[in-house]
C-alpha cells in the first residue's frame, strides 16, 4: 500500500508541476495486488476528492475495491470519478495505473472534434510511445461528451474503450489515459499532450496563413 501511494505521489508531483491539475482537478489510480486477500483480490490506490494536488499530504490517498467501494473505514472521500477508474482496470486486463489531467489543450482538441466523436493523428514519431512501429503510423482516440450522470460517463467511455488506444478524451473536460505500469501511463499521458499541442499549433498556424 505505501509503495502504491508513494508511486502515486511522485506522479502527482510531476504532472503538477506541469500544471495539469489545475483547481484540485483531475485524479490518479495504480492497482494494488493484495495476496491476503481472497483470490488475491485486486484493489486500487486512487487520489482523495477536492485536494490541491500540488501539495503533498497523509490524506493524498485511499483505498477501494475493484466496484469503487471503501476498502477501510475513513473520512477521506475517492474521487468522484472512481467508477471510471474500476470500469477501466474491468475492461483493460492488464490495466496498472488510470491518469485523468486537464489541460487547455486536451480541452481545445475535443472540443474542435467532439462533434466526430474522435480525433485522428497520422504519421507522428511520438506514435511509437504507443509501440506503434509502422511507417503509416495512426492513432484514432475516442471523445465522449460530458455527462454530469458518472454512471452515464462511465459507461460512454467503457463503450468506445479500445485495447489498443490507452487513452479517452471527454469533450471539455480532460483525458483518461491508463498502461500496464505507472510509467507506461505516464508516457502515454506525456504522447497524446504532445500530439493535441502539436495539432492546435497546426491548427491556427494554417488559420494564419489562410489570412
Amino acid at each position: 500500500m505505501q509503495q502504491a501511494f508513494k508511486t502515486l505521489q511522485t506522479a502527482k508531483g510531476t504532472l503538477s508541476q506541469r500544471g495539469w491539475f489545475p483547481a484540485t482537478s483531475g485524479n490518479m489510480s495504480v492497482r494494488i495486488k493484495c495476496s491476503s486477500l481472497e483470490n488475491n483480490q485486486p484493489i486500487i490506490a486512487i487520489t482523495s476528492s477536492g485536494k490541491d494536488k500540488s501539495v503533498h499530504t497523509s490524506e493524498d490517498f485511499l483505498l477501494v475495491n475493484l466496484n469503487g467501494d471503501l476498502f477501510y473505514p475513513t473520512n477521506l472521500k475517492p474521487s468522484a470519478e472512481t467508477l471510471i477508474h474500476t470500469s477501466i482496470y474491468q475492461l483493460i486486463p492488464n490495466c496498472e495505473a488510470v491518469f485523468h489531467v486537464h489541460t487547455i489543450y486536451n480541452n481545445l482538441i475535443s472540443a474542435l472534434y467532439g462533434d466526430q466523436g474522435k480525433v485522428i493523428f497520422m504519421k507522428h514519431e511520438m506514435l511509437k510511445a504507443f509501440n506503434i512501429w509502422k511507417e503509416d503510423a495512426s492513432i484514432t482516440i475516442p471523445i465522449v461528451e460530458n455527462h454530469a450522470n458518472i454512471p452515464k460517463l462511465a459507461e460512454e467511455i467503457r463503450r468506445v474503450i479500445h485495447p489498443e488506444v490507452p487513452g479517452v478524451l471527454i469533450k471539455n473536460h480532460g483525458i483518461y489515459v491508463w498502461g500496464d505500469s505507472d510509467f507506461a501511463t505516464k508516457r502515454h499521458l506525456e504522447a497524446f499532450e504532445f500530439l493535441f499541442e502539436y495539432q492546435i499549433n497546426m491548427f491556427f498556424l494554417e488559420k494564419f496563413n489562410q489570412t
